[in-house]
């Protein structure tokens, strides 16, 4: 008679709630958007940047490729942003999000050298829900929606809503889509 023995941390139902640092949610929220956009670059063969101070921008994003036509690379700013506060999935063509009207005239300036995009992370309420891992995958919950704000305007007196598409989620074949528009000189 063989005994069994328990998987160690038991089953993935019956473990208890692993002890997490005490960093901020919102420090912690921006960490995984970068692990996101560091994936879905890997993926799409583009290099990145981080811009030494910020100044409002997060990332340089770069693709290069002897199809472009304006150059043999190209650049994307990006302006990450993650937020608990819209339902995964969310119903119909877009969803809300508010920007602060400082981010948004950089990100509405309409002529520019370098194309900036947003890229909102939508993330689950639970810590816990965030990533999940697996024999054969790893799992990001859930997932980021990109926008292209050039001429978007400033409605509020602090803050702005902007619509979020939720057909543009951010990927590697979106990035790959983006970065042949603005090496074609078209915009993102």
């Amino acid at each position: 008679m063989a005994l069994t023995q328990p998987e160690p941390g038991g089953s993935p139902t019956a473990r208890a709630a692993p002890l997490r640092g005490d960093l901020a949610t919102t420090a912690c929220m921006e960490t995984l958007q970068v692990a996101y956009l560091h994936a879905v670059a890997a993926a799409a063969g583009c290099s990145l940047s981080q811009p030494f101070p910020d100044n409002g921008i997060d990332w340089h994003l770069s693709h290069g490729s002897s199809a472009h036509a304006v150059d043999d690379e190209v650049t994307v700013k990006v302006q990450l942003k993650a937020t608990q506060q819209v339902a995964p999935c969310p119903p119909g063509p877009f969803f809300s999000f508010t920007l602060d009207n400082d981010h948004l005239r950089k990100l509405a300036r309409q002529q520019v050298a370098v194309p900036k995009i947003l890229v909102v992370m939508l993330l689950p309420t639970v810590m816990d829900d965030w990533l999940l891992a697996h024999p054969d995958r790893l799992e990001l919950r859930h997932c980021c929606y990109w926008v292209n704000l050039a001429g978007h305007p400033i409605t509020g007196r602090r803050r702005t809503n902007v619509r979020i598409p939720t057909a543009r989620i951010f990927d590697d074949r979106a990035l790959c889509d983006i970065m042949a528009r603005v090496g074609a000189g078209g915009s993102p």
